[in-house]
C-alpha cells in the first residue's frame, strides 16, 4: 500500500459556504483526514459541487461527509429532494411492512445519488438508536421502538446507499435512544446492564454496517469511567464481540457529552487511543487550531485504509 495517500484522522469543519485562507491551510494539515459539512456550508447543489472541487483540488483524498438523515437533520435543503423523518417509515411499516422497505430503499438511493452528484462521499447515517419515547435528541430519527423493525427498515435504505455509491453509518451504538439527556447538551448515563443493552446492539449485529459511531452516553455497569466514544471496553467489544471490521467515527468532539474526558486534547487522544479511526471537532475553530498545532497524533495506516474505503470510487 502506498501509505502517502494516506491522511490523518481528524474530520474538521468551516464556517461557510466556501472555503477562507485559514481554512485552506488547516485541511492540507497533515493531521487532517476528512471533513463535515452543516446547513451552514451549504446554498444551492452548484454551490456544493464548487465547494467540494476545490477541496478535492487541495486534498483528493479527504473523506467529504455530512449528517443528512431526512426529517429536522437534513443539511441540504434548497434544490434537494426534502426527506422525511425516519419514524415516519417506521409508522408507515405498521401498515405495510413492505411498502415501508420499498420507501425506505428508496429514500437511501435518493439521499446517496443527489450528495454524491454535489460531490459529497458519505452520510452519517442511519440512526439505529431504538424509540423508547424518552430521548428528545433522537426522538424521531430513530425508525421504531422494536429492534426487528430497525434491521428491516434501516437495512433496505443501507441497499438504497449502497446502489447509488454510497456506504453506511450506524449510530449511536450501543444505544442513545434510553437516556433522555442531549449528549450535545450533557453528559447522558444509562444505567442498564450488558444484557439490557443486547436489543439495543442487535442493528449492529445484523445489518452490513461500513461504519459506527458510538454515543457520548456513560454505561456504568459496563464502564464507569467513559463515555461509549472514549471506552475501550465498548472499542473492544464492537470489535469482538459484535464483529464489526468498518470505520468507527468519534461523534462531535466539541459535545458536552464529550467533556468527561477533559480538554480538547484530551478528548481527541482518548478517543484515538480508545479505538476510533476518525476525530470529528465540529464547530470550535480554536480547538481545531490548538490541536493541530499541538497534538502529537499521528496518521495510522491501518485505519485510514478503512476510511479509504467510503470514499465515492474506491
Amino acid at each position: 500500500m502506498n501509505t502517502t495517500a494516506l491522511s490523518g484522522p481528524l474530520m474538521i469543519d468551516i464556517a461557510g459556504t466556501a472555503l477562507t485562507p485559514i481554512e485552506r491551510e488547516r485541511l492540507r494539515h497533515p493531521l487532517v483526514g476528512g471533513m463535515i459539512l452543516f446547513a451552514r456550508n451549504y446554498a444551492s447543489p452548484q454551490q456544493l459541487k464548487q465547494l467540494t472541487a476545490e477541496i478535492r483540488t487541495l486534498r483528493p483524498e479527504l473523506l467529504i461527509a455530512i449528517d443528512h438523515e431526512g426529517g429536522r437533520v437534513q443539511r441540504c435543503r434548497a434544490g434537494f429532494t426534502c426527506l422525511p423523518p425516519m419514524r415516519s417509515l417506521g409508522e408507515a411499516w405498521e401498515q405495510s411492512p413492505q411498502e415501508a422497505v420499498a420507501t425506505a430503499r428508496n429514500i437511501g438511493y435518493t439521499l446517496a445519488s443527489e450528495l454524491i452528484a454535489c460531490g459529497v462521499d458519505f452520510s452519517f447515517t442511519p440512526v439505529l438508536d431504538l424509540d423508547y419515547g424518552r430521548s428528545s435528541v433522537i426522538g424521531d430519527r430513530a425508525f421504531h421502538r422494536q429492534p426487528e423493525v430497525v434491521i428491516a427498515l434501516a437495512g433496505a435504505l443501507i441497499e438504497g446507499l449502497r446502489q447509488a455509491g454510497m456506504g453506511s453509518c450506524g449510530k449511536h451504538f450501543p444505544g442513545h435512544g434510553w437516556v433522555s439527556a442531549d449528549s450535545h447538551l450533557a453528559l447522558p448515563v444509562d444505567e442498564r446492564s450488558l444484557d439490557e443493552l443486547q436489543a439495543d446492539m442487535r442493528p449492529y449485529r445484523e445489518l452490513p454496517l461500513d461504519a459506527v459511531m458510538p454515543a457520548h452516553v456513560i454505561y456504568p455497569r459496563i464502564d464507569p469511567e467513559h463515555t461509549a466514544c472514549f471506552s475501550k471496553k465498548w472499542h473492544e467489544y464492537l470489535r469482538q464481540n459484535i464483529g464489526f471490521d468498518g470505520v468507527v467515527f468519534s461523534d462531535d468532539l466539541s459535545m458536552q457529552g464529550a467533556s468527561v474526558a477533559g480538554d480538547v486534547l484530551a478528548r481527541v487522544e482518548a478517543a484515538h487511543s480508545a479505538g476510533c479511526d476518525m476525530l470529528l471537532l465540529c464547530n470550535a475553530p480554536d480547538s481545531v487550531e490548538r490541536t493541530l498545532n499541538e497534538w502529537q497524533g499521528h496518521a495510522d495506516a491501518v485505519r485510514s485504509a478503512r476510511i479509504r474505503r467510503l470514499k465515492t470510487g474506491d
